[in-house]
């Protein structure tokens, strides 16, 4: 495969992947098989992730290790561990898909799929973080776009990060973090795109926390050199 049809293919993968993992957070509304059959697809697109990343991958410990590259690397390590520990811990807990290979479910193996999957959504949205300036840069290219409307997007972020925020209090998200809930609890007529958004929105306040931290090593690493 050529680095032109690699470069085309990673933003398509990299947005189901991150509506895969929206998805898996919303496991009482979704449903055990469904909450399955996504985890499914989200491995699958995690290999695919990393096979059109290979060559990043080949030179991860090469060149000079400056503080972005270990802030990026501590992350990429991170979502690695998480993911590994939600895939392992999800085949043993599967009450679907898996059953065939007559492993009992253990009470450990769900606490580890719920650490994995809650630390690996706070580890996987710092790194999304991480790409902001991508989208950052085209918001600014296109032209058309008055200082108004700049300063709307600007109003809007800043709304959505506050939000995220709120949400992550609201949603109780530190007691899955440290097990002080182990089990998914809901409120009375929860709605499944209002769970969405609220999940979304506590992945753009992590991910615009990730990215305010890569600009102040950038800016550090850039005034060291």
């Amino acid at each position: 495969m050529n680095s032109k049809t690699k470069l085309k293919l990673k933003p398509p993968i990299d947005i189901l992947m991150t509506f895969a993992l929206l998805l898996l957070m919303s496991y009482e509304l979704l449903g055990s098989t469904a909450h399955e059959v996504v985890g499914v697809a989200m491995f699958v697109l995690f290999v695919v992730h990393h096979a059109l990343n290979i060559n990043w991958a080949k030179h991860l410990t090469k060149g000079r290790q400056t503080p972005i590259r270990i802030f990026q690397n501590i992350l990429v390590l991170l979502v690695l561990i998480s993911f590994v520990g939600s895939i392992v811990s999800g085949v043993i807990v599967s009450r679907h898909l898996f059953t065939f290979l007559n492993i009992k479910s253990t009470y450990a193996a769900n606490r580890i799929h719920m650490l994995s999957a809650y630390w690996g959504f706070i580890f996987m949205s710092l790194h999304l973080g991480l790409h902001f300036n991508m989208i950052l840069l085209m918001i600014k290219k296109k032209k058309q776009l008055s200082p108004k409307v700049r300063t709307v997007f600007k109003i809007i972020f800043i709304l959505i990060f506050a939000y995220g925020i709120y949400a992550f209090f609201k949603r109780d998200i530190a007691s899955y973090l440290f097990l002080k809930n182990q089990f998914f609890l809901l409120g009375d007529n929860e709605h499944l795109l209002l769970y969405l958004f609220d999940y979304m929105s506590i992945m753009f306040s992590f991910a615009t926390l990730s990215h305010f931290v890569f600009s102040i090593l950038k800016s550090n690493t850039k005034s060291g050199s």
